[in-house]
């Protein structure tokens, strides 16, 4: 067996020893670079969370306190804008879920000369960019008596959400053999029993991707909320973090830090519970008998 497997990647060129020298020392530069730029304003948002007289240059804070968050945890500062984020994005992950499933279900199962359009439609619906269609969007929430509307805002980013939620759900369900269903039917189960039951918890790992991504992107976005909303009391966290920042260029350092560390903290839980059930597998090899 390991002659076979010598033999195959000689002949894809496999290297078999690990790149020394130049090339090697090229890589490891790279990725130094790379953990640099992404620690660097982690570092300076923590340490600067608990300086009082922190700056925009990263350092060691000489009295560290908790100063900054105690100024910023109150319902105006931090609890508001986050319980109104929590819960858009929430809301927004779980309406996308649903109707991603029941949208790819037809276009993974029954094979038609429209499928390939339609997903081709679809992946044009994800790299629209939102500020393209802003204007009419907003002309339509007025018509609709919409606007500074909650409800509003969770479907119209719930539809932006949902195009590339589709096209990784399709590709998720694809994977889930269809006699496993048929299975399912004999013993007497309905369509959407059968969705709900046989095929979702098979591929939950790949729900959990599209949650992530989901509860993510609406969870970072700026310019819906910021356009749609007018009530400060409905304004998520991505728009409220316009607080810490003054008039003529002033800005809190050390009360942003620590609003960025507690604006960072859901989207880290969730991850962290969602990578218990990515990190899974299918476990479907002995469901179907040949």
């Amino acid at each position: 067996m390991n002659n076979v497997i010598i033999t195959r990647s000689r002949r894809l060129n496999i290297p078999s020893t690990p790149r020394t020298g130049l090339p090697a020392a090229l890589s490891w530069i790279a990725m130094a670079v790379v953990v640099v730029a992404f620690l660097a304003p982690l570092a300076w948002m923590i340490f600067a969370s608990f300086d009082p007289s922190a700056t925009f240059v990263t350092k060691l804070p000489r009295h560290a306190s908790l100063g900054n968050y105690k100024a910023i945890l109150t319902p105006e500062m931090s609890l508001k804008p986050l319980a109104n984020s929590l819960f858009i994005s929430i809301s927004v992950t779980i309406i996308v879920l649903i109707c991603s499933v029941l949208v790819a279900y037809p276009i993974s199962r029954y094979h038609s000369r429209f499928n390939k359009p339609f997903m081709v439609v679809i992946l044009f619906g994800t790299c629209l960019p939102i500020t393209a269609i802003m204007v009419p969007v907003y002309a339509l929430f007025v018509s609709l008596n919409l606007l500074d509307n909650t409800f509003g805002l969770i479907l119209f980013m719930s539809a932006t959400g949902l195009p590339m939620a589709v096209w990784l759900t399709k590709s998720y369900m694809d994977g889930v053999p269809v006699e496993i269903e048929e299975a399912a039917w004999v013993d007497g189960a309905s369509l959407l029993k059968t969705i709900w039951s046989v095929v979702v918890p098979l591929m939950r790992p790949g729900l959990c991707v599209v949650a992530i991504f989901v509860f993510m992107g609406s969870w970072g976005d700026f310019f819906t909320p910021y356009i749609l909303l007018l009530d400060p009391n409905k304004l998520p966290a991505s728009v409220a973090i316009f607080n810490f920042f003054g008039q003529h260029g002033s800005i809190i350092y050390g009360q942003l830090a620590a609003f960025a560390v507690l604006y960072s903290l859901p989207p880290v839980i969730m991850y962290a519970i969602s990578s218990h059930f990515v990190g899974g597998t299918y476990s479907m090899a002995g469901g179907v008998k040949g």
